[in-house]
């Protein structure tokens, strides 16, 4: 007996995605607000034993500002998150803190240097440093950080240290020669350091670790894992084991769940069908070039920055880093990376609007055409902005329109005002598109859930606002993974859901009701371990073991649905077979390489996402890794093989969409290519290099300590750098046989639309 093709899901779904929402958002809320009790406080001053100011807070803000301005989070890190071509800047201070210590501590107990020592002096050594060092002489009530002696000056020595880190591009990274000369900019960078040093050794008061949990890893200062860490690992994996056992318990019991809903007997006609496009949806195929043209830059860049890695200060005999310093290439290549995938779901949408609606609201393609210059605009603005604000070319302006310095969202803050107008905008623009489906009993669920998932992105990119040039950098880090992770990984993703839902729908694979369905189950799932989840970047950034424990709890039921997306890769081979239940014809599936790379997404979800991210999530594993290059392992076959895949699909959508069969021919046969050589080389570069050199990088960590693994030291051993210049192929494969096809293609498709319009 056929079901009613406009049969409604049963409320509880909605109610479930209400209440995941609202219990997620409640505790990452409570968590967020706990960040700023929790910070690593900013004394107004920093006195030695003699009560001589030795640099004030304002030191440390306007030092923080130097570290900003400079972008140099794009080089090094601090508490393990930035760029990895130069050091973690709070683990390099307190190492090279903790070696004065020793070595005035062994002349002033033993009267001797280091080499002198007997086994039991040195052991008896490392407890007073340990002490020294671990002692927090913070008072609260007076606002003042007492040094001793040994800390002030080892003060003094590193502003000498670091001036030299600053001379010359073969020693940092790629920086340009000279890039921070001026003394007073020196000295107050190095007391940036130094506090961000003492919140990662001085106890917490009452507690026996730091600031940061003992990150990082350094046993010669008294830092190591707390058993805190072990215990939270271990609990959430029995997280990790009953969520597995409840979704594979439902998924048994309900066996519609999925792609192919049984029993609904709809009769189904597709809706899209390619050569019979609307007017705003040929608007937005020049979207979809831009797309192109940003993933050939950023995988240009991309392999300029990876150079930086195998031979800095020389890229085959060219001084690179004095135009452009690797700073600015890490900063364009995570911008263009966010840019160009972005820009392809805001595409997306546009594309998809009118065919729920049925047809193109007055003066939308106008619209599109605004909101595409105003994408030029902030796009270009930026990246440019970024330049000259490294190069110090925009004086006090650097804040709002040069670089912000805070990684991912380096733009400055008034082309971040921009961009959100630009979503706002791009919102209204849905709204009109979607707007008639509402009358339609048969549409209305889905245009709604369209709308909302769209909402999402404009309102959670809010928090970018949040925090400024001085704010703790404890509480800037907890906003700005609400951007990284749950901006990105969780709302965004969540709108790629219902893109992919009303594409499957709109072709005729699905009916209303399993595309609905699949929307709320994906938001139950995704959001139900994502949105705290999202704390498993705070471990080691000045939160309480409170956040530790609910951040590790749901970040490894992450796993779960990753793991269920490989499902979604098989549905997706099914569905090109699909048959009408009501009069039993095959469908004929045109975007048949828009399943493919729908399939390459489940693929890349679960290696990537799942596999490479519980890797590192847990936090016994995290705090070795964070920083290291299995983290870049994870990013790059996460973000590229998850979200720049369903990038791909939109744009290979659209292009077939806008084309007949006979137009289609040529652009096609570049599609293919493009398919095989982005993820040939996207598995070629996680084979050959990132996972390999993050294994290895992981393992100095423990072998000699954090600071060691992010020192020049280790990343110019032969080794290292051998595999490092191992990623080449995997480069070449990927830029020569994936993003030059997909540029190729999405021109020919470009021109043969407007060839055919005339």
């Amino acid at each position: 007996m056929a079901g009613d093709p406009h049969e409604t899901l049963s409320p509880r779904w909605r109610y479930g995605v209400f209440w995941t929402v609202f219990i997620g958002m409640s505790i990452l809320v409570y968590m967020s607000a706990t960040a700023y009790r929790d910070a690593p406080p900013i004394p107004e001053g920093v006195v030695s034993t003699s009560g001589q100011m030795v640099f004030t807070g304002r030191d440390i803000e306007e030092g923080q500002e130097v570290f900003l301005k400079h972008g140099l989070m794009e080089n090094g890190t601090i508490w393990g998150h930035g760029a990895y071509l130069g050091p973690d800047f709070s683990a390099e201070y307190l190492h090279t803190l903790g070696l004065h210590v020793r070595d005035a501590l062994a002349r002033k107990i033993y009267q001797k240097d280091l080499t002198s020592l007997k086994e039991t002096e040195k052991e008896s050594l490392d407890a007073e440093v340990e002490k020294l060092l671990k002692t927090n002489r913070y008072d609260p009530k007076t606002k003042t950080l007492i040094f001793t002696d040994t800390e002030v000056a080892s003060f003094q020595q590193q502003q000498t240290k670091w001036a030299e880190y600053f001379s010359g591009p073969s020693i940092n990274g790629g920086l340009p020669m000279k890039f921070i000369h001026d003394p007073e900019e020196i000295r107050k960078l190095t007391a940036f350091f130094a506090w961000a040093a003492w919140a990662s050794v001085a106890d917490r008061p009452g507690k026996s670790y730091s600031y940061t949990n003992n990150f990082p890893y350094d046993p010669s200062v008294g830092n190591v894992l707390t058993n805190d860490s072990i215990l939270w690992s271990a609990l959430s994996l029995i997280t990790l084991l009953v969520a597995t056992a409840l979704v594979l318990f439902i998924f048994g019991r309900f066996d519609y769940l999925g792609w192919k809903g049984h029993g609904e007997g709809v009769h189904i006609h597709p809706q899209l069908l390619p050569g019979e496009a609307t007017e705003s949806q040929k608007a937005t195929i020049k979207y979809f070039l831009i797309v192109s043209l940003l993933f050939l830059t950023q995988v240009m860049v991309g392999g300029a920055l990876a150079h930086y890695r195998a031979e800095p200060g020389d890229f085959y005999g060219i001084d690179l880093s004095w135009f452009l310093p690797s700073n600015l290439l890490r900063t364009w290549h995570l911008q263009l990376a966010v840019f160009w995938i972005a820009t392809a779901y805001v595409a997306g949408g546009l594309l998809l609007a009118p065919s729920l609606g049925g047809k193109d609201p007055k003066g939308q393609v106008a619209g599109i055409n605004m909101l595409f210059g105003a994408l030029v605009l902030v796009v270009v603005g930026s990246l440019v902005g970024e330049m000259l604000g490294v190069r110090q070319l925009l004086g006090n302006l650097w804040f709002w329109f040069g670089h912000q310095g805070w990684e991912f969202l380096d733009l400055g803050r008034g082309w971040q005002v921009l961009l959100t107008i630009g979503l706002l905008f791009w919102l209204w623009l849905l709204y009109r598109g979607v707007a008639p489906a509402w009358k339609d009993a048969e549409k209305s669920e889905i245009a709604t859930l369209f709308l909302f998932g769209a909402v999402a992105i404009p309102f959670f990119y809010l928090p970018a606002f949040f925090f400024g040039s001085k704010s703790n950098f404890a509480v800037v880090d907890m906003w700005r993974f609400w951007i990284i992770h749950l901006w990105v990984e969780g709302f965004f993703e969540l709108f790629v859901t219902v893109l992919v839902a009303v594409i499957f729908y709109q072709l005729g694979v699905v009916s209303r009701k399993t595309a609905v369905r699949i929307i709320y189950l994906d938001a139950i799932l995704f959001l139900g371990s994502g949105i705290v989840g999202t704390a498993h970047h705070w471990y080691w950034t000045g939160q309480s073991n409170v956040t530790m424990a609910l951040a590790a709890a749901f970040s490894a039921m992450e796993v779960v649905p990753l793991t269920l997306l490989t499902l979604d890769a098989w549905d997706f081979v099914k569905l090109t077979g699909t048959r009408c239940d009501i009069c039993g014809k095959g469908i004929n599936i045109p975007h048949k390489w828009t399943f493919y790379f729908l399939m390459a997404v489940g693929f890349w979800n679960f290696t990537g996402a799942a596999v490479f991210g519980f890797l590192i999530n847990l936090p016994v594993v995290s705090y070795f890794e964070v920083g290291t290059m299995l983290t870049p392992n994870h990013g790059h076959a996460a973000f590229m093989g998850a979200f720049g895949m369903l990038a791909m699909a939109l744009l290979v959508l659209a292009l077939r969409q806008v084309l007949t069969d006979e137009q289609w021919v040529r652009p096609e046969k570049f599609i293919r290519v493009s398919f095989w050589g982005l993820n040939i080389g996207l598995l070629l570069m996680v084979v050959m290099n990132l996972f390999p050199g993050g294994v290895m990088q992981f393992w100095d960590v423990l072998s000699n300590g954090y600071w060691h693994a992010r020192s020049l030291e280790y990343t110019s051993r032969h080794l290292v750098r051998w595999i490092e210049w191992m990623g080449m192929p995997g480069h070449v494969v990927l830029i020569a046989f994936g993003v030059v096809p997909a540029v190729m293609a999405t021109g020919l498709a470009y021109r043969e639309m407007w060839a055919r319009g005339r």
